[in-house]
């Protein structure tokens, strides 16, 4: 939709809704279990109950929200089963992606992945968990980019989303001190150019906090 007077895109209500509420899903801003409801939704982001269904009918479609038989519509509460089918998609989707960026993995995006992970470690100082997953999804996106697999990053986007509010739970538990230790096991494997140790390091990264979940 084009905005008359100032001849900008405006995105269509119930685009703006979804991808707020992806979002907020995908950051661990809202607890898994978490019940939605569409007047809520409407309220909260001014629109009629045409718009939130529409939101809520393509998050549902993309795992992010469950709908039950009775109507309910909320975050998941993923069983270890799920949370080990999800880790094994993070761990064979990311470690390609990882593998076709490190070609393409200039000085430039080394030091914008050493300045997000200064972000990471002042969000677990800080006890913030949503900024936490926030700044930890950016590090890997921002490699990911890299790749030119747009595809692949769609899908490992798609994982996230599902796991968002079971991450927040997770980061709730721990007590780190300091930014996750494989983040600096990737950075060294990119600036070495090595390529099987990049791998490793990804796929530790992506799956070490999902095993705590199904301890």
């Amino acid at each position: 939709m084009i905005n008359p007077k100032t001849k900008e895109v405006v995105p269509a209500a119930h685009d703006r809704v979804y991808r707020a509420l992806r979002s907020r899903i995908m950051y661990g801003d809202i607890a898994p279990g978490q019940a939605l409801t569409l007047r809520g939704i409407g309220r909260e982001f001014g629109v009629s109950m045409t718009p939130a269904r529409e939101s809520v009918r393509r998050l549902v479609a993309e795992g992010a929200l469950i709908l039950s038989t009775s109507g309910r519509v909320s975050t998941p509460e993923l069983s270890n089963e799920r949370i080990e089918e999800l880790a094994v998609l993070r761990s064979l989707l990311e470690v390609e992606l990882a593998s076709r960026a490190l070609p393409r993995a200039h000085i430039a995006l080394i030091e914008r992945l050493q300045m997000i992970n200064t972000s990471v470690g002042d969000a677990v100082q800080n006890r913030d968990g949503v900024s936490y997953i926030r700044a930890n999804l950016e590090f890997h996106r921002t490699l990911y980019l890299r790749a030119q697999a747009p595809a692949i990053l769609a899908m490992a986007e798609t994982v996230w989303l599902q796991l968002g509010p079971t991450m927040r739970a997770l980061y709730g538990r721990l007590r780190r001190t300091e930014a996750p230790h494989f983040h600096k096991l990737i950075i060294a494997a990119l600036k070495a150019g090595d390529e099987p140790g990049l791998r490793l390091a990804v796929r530790s990264d992506v799956t070490q906090g999902l095993r705590m979940l199904t301890s």
